[in-house]
């Protein structure tokens, strides 16, 4: 049977690749096409599954800000959008001929977003630390406090007296990042943030919360630390493979009846709604359009929380086992519709950033783009470590460099380094139509996405800017793209450091010359 979920997950998954789809939503067609020939879940998915959960979870964590996420933008909107989706799918489901109380806790759940499609989304886009991607996060992890509630409504059980404990964990962070670094590079830190993921998390169960909290919370006693973003790396090829199982679990629920069909079609219908109430919303308190829109298309699928809810509630015989087969088959849906959206995220808020533009309101926003780069002659576009080289050389050399970054965090760090920076994301075509450019002799690339770089050099030559334009490659492949995109010279840091490194050998270098280390 392994080799069958492994051989479907495959096919699959190419199939949606070869299509430009999301793999994910071929590992959910895997799901449901297994279950055609009844094909069930087994126990070894489901563990599968919940590990994926677990370290994509303790992932977003360890990417984590909690004084970033307590904003008036997050509890405003997300709360409001909780409130208002309660009420909405509550009539429905009460004009349905649920009892008062299941409707409620039904609604409120199908008000949740996804956590682990929206973190695997931001987490693909490396948008986790981008203002639109925390306040996204922001909302969920409100959210999950919620649904802590509702699983104690639903049958799930009440927390017990002990979880005021786990206020206490943040003492542990100093002896935690002691062991993170003792755990060195090699396979030891992951299994290091395995044993940390899955400790948390049995901690959180023993007192009767969720232990998926547990691992998010784990991440976040990391979080900040330089170590972090390393064992983030190691994580990332280990979660994406436990990913698997859980999109393949997800599809393996089956298919409904008749009514459950109609009841899928009425909720799909609704989906749109939901994400037209978040953008109004956090247009609301005051956000850019841009923001709000990138921030809405993540969040617009319905949530796995729902399915988790709802198995609670038929455990309790509140509802019907079938009902859950109903859900879990609206998620799985709403998870393929949302999946090829996000991944054209950019392409579609320039192609409706004119018509969603006049609905933002006037004023200073709370992730406004910066009016002015000062004196600076030369731009830095991402500000990790090749940035902040990059950076530290040009002042060396008499230049007035500025970093731009969509990281908060990092803008702090940088601020604190004596560096100049400013917050903006690079992709945003509206920055570089206010920004004058004319005095700027060079921009370096420095981002970590490719296609941000790309996204990016094309908005700068879309306004006229005619200056020096150089990106750093991960992979030669890359460079052509770049180069079509308006990237005067791209550098292959490993590849110079090869030939840097031999040059030394033969006497032809009396010093290795700065270059921009790879971030």
């Amino acid at each position: 049977m392994t080799l069958a979920w492994l051989l479907a997950a495959f096919v699959a998954g190419m199939v949606a690749k070869g299509v430009r789809l999301p793999s994910l939503v071929g590992y959910l067609a895997a799901g449901l096409f297994l279950s055609l020939f009844g094909v069930t879940t087994a126990e070894t998915l489901v563990v599968v599954g919940d590990l994926g959960v677990v370290l994509l979870l303790f992932s977003v964590g360890l990417h984590l800000n909690l004084r970033s996420l307590l904003q008036i933008e997050v509890l405003g909107s997300g709360g409001l959008h909780l409130l208002i989706s309660a009420l909405l799918y509550g009539l429905i489901f009460i004009g349905l001929q649920f009892a008062p109380g299941v409707a409620v806790i039904i609604a409120i759940s199908l008000g949740f977003s996804s956590t682990v499609l929206t973190a695997k989304t931001l987490d693909g886009r490396n948008e986790l630390d981008s203002y639109h991607g925390r306040l996204a996060i922001g909302i969920l992890i409100l959210q999950d406090v919620v649904a802590v509630v509702l699983l104690v409504l639903a049958g799930g059980g009440a927390p017990t007296v002990w979880a005021l404990g786990l206020l206490a964990l943040p003492l542990l962070r100093p002896i935690l990042l002691k062991l993170l670094y003792l755990a060195g590079r090699d396979e030891l830190l992951i299994l290091y943030g395995l044993l940390l993921a899955l400790g948390v998390g049995w901690l959180f169960n023993m007192v009767g919360l969720d232990a998926k909290l547990g691992a998010l919370a784990a991440g976040m006693l990391l979080a900040g630390d330089a170590r972090s973003d390393e064992l983030y790396d190691k994580l990332w090829g280990v979660k994406e493979l436990f990913l698997v199982g859980f999109f393949l679990q997800v599809g393996l629920a089956g298919l409904p009846d008749v009514q459950g069909w109609l009841l899928i079609g009425l909720l799909l219908l609704l989906l749109p709604l939901k994400g037209v109430l978040f953008f109004f919303l956090m247009l609301l308190f005051k956000l850019r359009a841009r923001t709000a829109f990138l921030s809405t298309l993540s969040l617009t699928a319905y949530s796995e929380f729902a399915l988790i809810v709802a198995a609670g509630a038929a455990a309790a015989n509140l509802i019907e086992a079938q009902f859950v087969t109903v859900l879990a088959l609206l998620v799985a849906i709403s998870y393929a519709l949302n999946a090829p959206l996000s991944r054209l995220a950019d392409s579609l808020w320039q192609r409706l950033e004119p018509s969603l533009l006049r609905f933002e309101r006037a004023g200073r926003h709370p992730d406004h783009a910066p009016l002015s780069l000062g004196a600076a002659d030369y731009l830095i576009l991402g500000m990790g470590p090749a940035g902040a080289a990059a950076y530290d050389y040009l002042i060396t050399q008499g230049k007035r460099p500025l970093g731009l970054d969509a990281d908060p965090a990092r803008i702090k760090q940088q601020l604190q380094a004596g560096r100049r920076i400013v917050l903006g994301d690079a992709k945003d075509a509206e920055l570089w139509a206010k920004l004058d450019l004319a005095h700027v002799e060079g921009i370096l690339l420095t981002l970590s996405d490719v296609k941000a770089k790309i996204i990016a050099a094309n908005n700068l030559r879309q306004e006229k800017y005619d200056g020096f334009v150089a990106a750093l490659l991960r992979y030669p492949e890359h460079a052509e793209s770049l180069q079509q995109a308006g990237v005067t010279v791209s550098f292959l840091p490993l590849t110079q450091a090869g030939v840097e490194l031999a040059q030394a050998s033969l006497g032809q270098a009396t010093a290795p010359s700065p270059k921009l280390p790879e971030s």
